[in-house]
């Protein structure tokens, strides 16, 4: 199995959005915001190859299917398809992707799902041959949302991916599709039921997680930062402290899907008890596991 860092299209959101009640005092300098008062952030898939003899991508990213009045307000900055681009550089398409395994269905998330963006067409799936993957509890959320986070779907996904008769609804530490390979853990804090992926290493340990949103990045690796976006900060503190604690314990490593810098870094814990992490990668490629 080899694994790889796979670019999908960027974003530019607003940072004080993006670091919750930390003042832009603090956060300005992790990531300096534009005139905008917006920050760069990556939407970062991983792709693990030769997954028992399958290939698997772990989330699409924003992709390009907004029409450009939506794309603009959402700070997506590139018109093209990135992630179709990124997989081609390591010799696919998404025809080649056996299975699509989605932490949410967020926009961010699952843009990537759709072709690019053209006036007078509807939404098209991508990657005909794949299984896709979510989290049981978090379709209710996707197909029941909430006012608050109404906005963050979009409308007709949930409808395609039960229309391909590929879909598979997680509920625990495994699913049907990928067997033990690869272990699934479960936060409620950012939205109900987000689903965490973690690519099993040698007897549990040494594997690598893809943090979601969870811990979008480096800077909320610290315990107190979380995002305006999460609907139940305190918990998912609770919920950062002791998935960080288990994946020290067994030498996992973590997946950043927003930090426009790093892709890949090992968490580590300090004398007072302040977690961060080191050895952080900004891209890799056929690293195998």
């Amino acid at each position: 199995m080899k694994l790889y860092s796979i670019e999908g299209n960027t974003q530019q959101l607003d940072g004080g959005a993006m670091f919750g009640n930390a003042p832009k005092a603090m956060w300005s300098k992790w990531i300096p915001a534009d005139a905008q008062n917006r920050i760069p952030l990556a939407c970062r898939c991983l792709l693990a190859t030769d997954l028992d003899g399958r290939n698997v991508l772990f989330e699409t990213g924003i992709g390009a299917f907004f029409e450009p009045r939506l794309r603009a307000r959402y700070g997506v900055v590139e018109e093209r398809h990135v992630l179709l681009e990124s997989l081609k550089a390591v010799g696919l398409t998404d025809a080649d992707i056996d299975v699509v395994v989605l932490s949410h269905l967020h926009f961010d998330h699952v843009g990537g799902l759709l072709a690019a963006w053209e006036e007078g067409a509807p939404l098209r799936l991508l990657f005909p041959h794949a299984r896709y993957l979510v989290g049981a509890l978090h379709w209710e959320r996707a197909t029941h949302p909430h006012p608050r986070d109404r906005a963050s779907f979009v409308p007709g996904v949930a409808e395609l991916l039960e229309q391909s008769g590929r879909l598979e609804k997680v509920a625990g530490e495994h699913s049907r599709t990928l067997g033990n390979a690869v272990r699934f853990h479960y936060s409620q804090g950012h939205t109900p039921g987000l689903m965490l992926s973690e690519i099993v290493g040698p007897h549990g340990k040494d594997g690598v997680v893809y943090c979601a949103d969870l811990i979008p990045g480096i800077p909320w690796v610290h315990l107190p930062v979380t995002m305006g976006y999460d609907r139940a900060p305190e918990l998912l503190i609770d919920e950062k402290r002791g998935f960080l604690d288990d994946k020290l314990a067994r030498g996992v490593r973590l997946f950043f899907t927003h930090d426009h810098a790093t892709a890949l870094a090992t968490p580590h814990r300090d004398a007072r008890g302040r977690y961060g992490v080191s050895d952080a990668q900004a891209h890799f490629a056929g690293v195998a596991l």
